[in-house]
């Protein structure tokens, strides 16, 4: 493990590709990391030591956990895996038409949801044996491809191409509660819903990011937003205080792009992709590499509000 001070601790062995995503898992320092060179591999971000790895037949796109040594993987080869790192062991769960882009596994709800560019997104029954016609629950039709997708409780927010966003109940999956068009110009990058289940943000690929609620009333919009981190493609995470619009702190340029982040379970640790993303095209680049750094309370508390003395 490289230390490197003000941009954290890198790992050993990254992926020989873009990394597409990386998660801390709920319950421990592991680290799932998914890649274009087709792998997702399983890091204990304390130890620097990778513990595990599977190769797809194509690019893997996302990867989430489900326990704190398995897992689903998204792949180009429009497959959905569950793999079980300690056994070493994968299964099909199922197929998309097209790619599939992303993957999200729900607690509450004991399923693993799947967006495509095929334009659908598909629920599956993990515990079901193999096989599609088994495992599937769903498929619902999207507007366009679906570019991301984020879960909090029993709420599915889906991030389409054309700016379009569903917000679903995942108890009821017939039609999407409520249907958006993105606030922001550009297409949608990323979707993440607040862990306090009120709402999302929502990211565009010119760098902006939207916060939204849920509940549409002039109440709800008046609530705060928090703290969140985002990272681009100049090299830069910036951590902000939603509330006041306002940014806390700016972390030393990474070599590369940021394609993804992620924040450990109590909120310590803060894993970096330091990854190409191919925006001013094939060109050299950086190595692809992982950074995880601790995260310290004067970086992500927002500053109290000075208000001006009243007038004598």
């Amino acid at each position: 493990m490289t230390l490197v001070p003000s941009i954290g601790r890198e790992l050993s062995n990254p992926p020989s590709d873009g990394i597409s995503n990386l998660r801390f898992s709920n319950s421990s320092d592991h680290l799932v990391v998914s890649s274009w060179d087709k792998s997702v591999r399983l890091y204990d971000a304390n130890a620097d030591s990778m513990r595990g790895e599977f190769k797809h037949g194509g690019a893997v796109l996302d990867c989430c956990f489900h326990d704190d040594s398995s897992g689903f993987s998204a792949s180009a080869d429009h497959k959905v895996r569950r793999i079980d790192f300690n056994a070493g062991k994968e299964d099909i769960l199922g197929m998309h038409d097209e790619p599939v882009r992303c993957v999200e596994y729900s607690y509450a709800a004991g399923q693993v949801i799947t967006g495509s560019w095929d334009r659908t997104i598909k629920c599956w029954d993990p515990r079901a044996a193999s096989g599609p016609e088994r495992s599937q629950i769903g498929t619902y039709k999207q507007p366009e491809r679906v570019n991301s997708l984020s879960l909090v409780g029993n709420h599915l927010v889906v991030a389409t191409a054309g700016r379009h966003v569903n917000i679903y109940d995942l108890r009821n999956m017939s039609q999407p509660e409520q249907r958006r068009e993105s606030s922001l110009k550009y297409q949608t990058r990323c979707v993440r819903c607040y862990p306090n289940g009120t709402g999302y943000a929502l990211s565009s690929v010119e760098g902006r990011v939207s916060m939204e609620f849920f509940d549409l009333s002039e109440a709800a919009q008046a609530k705060n937003y928090g703290t969140f981190a985002t990272g681009g493609c100049d090299g830069f995470v910036n951590v902000w205080d939603g509330n006041n619009k306002k940014r806390l702190y700016q972390y030393s340029k990474y070599p590369t792009s940021i394609a993804a982040l992620s924040f450990s379970r109590d909120g310590g640790l803060l894993a970096i992709a330091s990854s190409y993303t191919f925006e001013e095209g094939d060109k050299p680049h950086e190595p692809d590499a992982i950074f995880v750094r601790n995260v310290n309370e004067i970086e992500v508390k927002p500053k109290p509000k000075v208000y001006p003395n009243p007038p004598a």
